[in-house]
């Protein structure tokens, strides 16, 4: 099997089905991808971003795990959300959602939460495409811009919030009772 033509014509979209056989191939195990907006995406940090991811991700798959809410996912969890491929830096999938957990890379619904540590890799228009489609999806998103010192925090059904340092992080209906100051986050 050889990769689409994509990888060398990247204005061409890809399918999904196109997608998913092409991850598959030898020389992309091990890396990771996303389909968004008909296009590949590979996933790539920096240390300050996956710092924050880190740090995030274990405080709120603490809480998650002392209370017996359902299980986290880190940067490698991948999601099938409004028919593309994700993968947030950190999410969340509540016990009334769970499936049957599998080896696939990408779990079969949307996140109840998803946190994605903006990277210098990161582009506004595929940013705006997966937290619409993360929203459509009924997921809440929490977008931080460590640039920016913000974060942006989307919610099916609300007004974006956007929190600064000296605010806190509030996990609201998706996490009750969950919390952490923005200045803790950003560091």
């Amino acid at each position: 099997m050889t990769a689409p033509p994509l990888v060398a014509h990247p204005e061409r979209l890809m399918t999904v089905e196109e997608f998913d056989a092409w991850v598959l191939l030898p020389e992309n195990i091990g890396r990771d991808y996303e389909y968004v907006g008909g296009r590949i995406v590979e996933v790539v940090s920096n240390n300050r971003s996956s710092g924050i991811g880190h740090l995030l991700g274990s405080l709120v798959g603490v809480y998650v795990h002392q209370k017996r809410l359902g299980f986290t996912t880190g940067a490698d969890g991948g999601y099938w959300v409004a028919g593309e491929r994700y993968i947030p830096d950190t999410a969340f999938v509540s016990v009334t959602r769970q499936f049957q957990r599998t080896d696939d890379a990408y779990y079969p619904i949307a996140p109840d939460l998803a946190i994605e540590v903006l990277s210098p890799s990161n582009t506004a228009d595929e940013i705006r495409i997966k937290v619409a489609n993360y929203v459509t999806a009924g997921t809440t998103v929490w977008v931080v811009d460590a640039e920016r010192e913000r974060i942006e925090v989307y919610a099916p059904g609300k007004p974006v919030r956007l929190l600064r340092r000296g605010e806190t992080l509030d996990g609201r209906d998706v996490l009750p009772g969950f919390s952490v100051p923005v200045s803790e986050v950003l560091g």
